[in-house]
């Protein structure tokens, strides 16, 4: 691991400001559900270091095939030990017995296993000996996993999205500060090969001042929800039964965010959203299911396409959409656009004034890559290539783990986590109320004002 590691402010922080002077927020619609939960004169995390760690003390709570995943990528990463697993399977493929193996064979020692029961988590929460703990489970345990994992003493990465609901998002930012404990939603895709580049191109000044973005989680996955037994078709698909709004905003909002400098002097300020009508969940089950088979009772609500837009505090917007049932290629539709030029991607290509031909795209990225990779990927690429998702989920755990031992500010922080979950609530609350606009909370109290850390 190197020692050159870059601060959050460094690593985030670039020209997406240049030249949009700061509106003032207008009076932004109605919310039905609490707009600020702040605790009086609680201290920010915004900018606080990690303490400087040798080594780091893992647990992971979930070993599906998502924390199968990082279990093989933590035992790749120099002074990580991973002390502690826990999950209710404990034969097969992605079991505690499988991610024990991996760990032992890796030369670590034989971890603590919990999961004896549903709720063995908690136990695993208060060791008080871990100095980080991921929580790899359905989208619902997300808030009490991790704050069971701060009040425990330990930082808590999380999987996306960190909350379904603002009162989850306020109670990770209240939890976070009381404790000190970071609570990180990790974005993978924020560490992209392409994502870092375009960022570093952004920060660089090559697209100009930043005015929209646009990001999408499309990705068909009907096939997988009913006729896999692994996968997480059995508590996500449900989720469709109870929602209609954009249930999976972040691997779309989280690179965009990092492009317009949110919380670095910028904020997401209001939704509006609309969702089509549903059809595909419901015609795939009755074309492909038994008569008999109980899922053929379920009723959708949630539209197979989702469409929102944001508008930030600096009048900014972003196109935000969320289809997962519709047969199209995958795409996360990642777009920014600025006064100078603009990238788009899948498939990916950009186009700069005075650089490129006029009205035409450039979709060779090698040339681009090479003078604007970003130094992550330049550094890791060969071990990165190993990993999932084409080697963002190494770079994003090492990045972390880097931060833990320089004492460097984590990429994430609970604002963001709490930021970019929203979209998910407010969708659904817009939907219902036929497009009605609705306010992100200001989860930062005022510090995303000032682009330069608060402590």
């Amino acid at each position: 691991m190197t020692n050159t590691g870059m601060t959050r402010r460094s690593f985030l922080q670039g020209s997406a400001l240049t030249g949009v002077a700061v509106a003032g927020a207008s009076n932004i619609g109605f919310n039905t559900e609490p707009k600020n939960q702040k605790v009086a004169n609680a201290k920010t995390m915004m900018g606080v270091p990690f303490q400087k760690h040798q080594k780091i003390r893992l647990g992971i709570i979930g070993l599906g095939e998502r924390g199968s995943s990082h279990v093989r990528d933590f035992t790749n990463i120099p002074d990580v030990e991973i002390v502690a697993i826990c999950d209710i399977q404990h034969s097969g493929r992605y079991s505690t017995e499988a991610a024990k193996q991996r760990i032992v064979a890796a030369g670590q020692k034989e971890p603590a296993i919990y999961g004896k029961d549903e709720n063995d988590w908690k136990n695993l929460c208060k060791r008080g000996d871990l100095d980080l703990i991921f929580v790899v489970t359905p989208w619902e345990l997300h808030v009490p996993n991790a704050v069971a994992a701060m009040e425990g003493g330990a930082h808590v990465a999380i999987e996306v999205p960190a909350a379904i609901d603002l009162k989850g998002c306020w109670q990770l930012v209240q939890v976070s500060e009381k404790t000190r404990r970071h609570a990180m939603m990790m974005e993978n895709c924020n560490y992209g090969r392409t994502e870092m580049m375009v960022l570093n191109m952004v920060q660089k000044g090559v697209f100009g001042t930043i005015t929209h973005g646009e990001a999408a989680y499309i990705h068909c996955l009907r096939t997988p929800w009913y006729m896999s037994k692994t996968n997480v078709g059995p508590w996500r698909r449900p989720m469709h039964t109870r929602f209609d709004g954009n249930l999976y905003p972040t691997h779309g909002l989280g690179p965009v965010c990092w492009y317009m400098g949110i919380h670095k002097g910028d904020r997401l300020a209001s939704l509006v959203s609309y969702s089509s009508p549903e059809a595909s969940l419901s015609e795939y089950l009755n074309e492909k299911l038994e008569v008999s088979d109980p899922r053929r009772k379920e009723k959708y609500l949630c539209g197979d396409m989702n469409t929102s837009i944001i508008k930030t505090a600096m009048g900014r917007t972003i196109m935000l959409q969320h289809d997962v049932v519709t047969p199209r290629p995958y795409s996360r539709h990642n777009l920014i656009q600025g006064s100078k030029g603009c990238f788009a991607d899948y498939p990916a290509r950009i186009h700069v004034d005075g650089i490129t031909r006029e009205h035409r795209w450039d979709s060779d990225m090698a040339p681009w890559q090479e003078k604007y990779g970003h130094p992550l990927w330049i550094e890791l690429e060969a071990q990165a290539s190993q990993s999932g998702h084409g080697g963002m989920d190494f770079i994003m755990n090492y990045r972390l783990i880097q931060c833990m031992k320089q004492g460097l500010a984590p990429d994430f922080d609970v604002y963001d986590a709490a930021a970019w979950s929203a979209p998910f609530p407010l969708s659904v609350a817009s939907v219902t109320k036929n497009g009605a606009p609705q306010e992100f909370p200001d989860f930062t109290d005022g510090h995303w004002k000032s682009l330069s850390s608060p402590q």
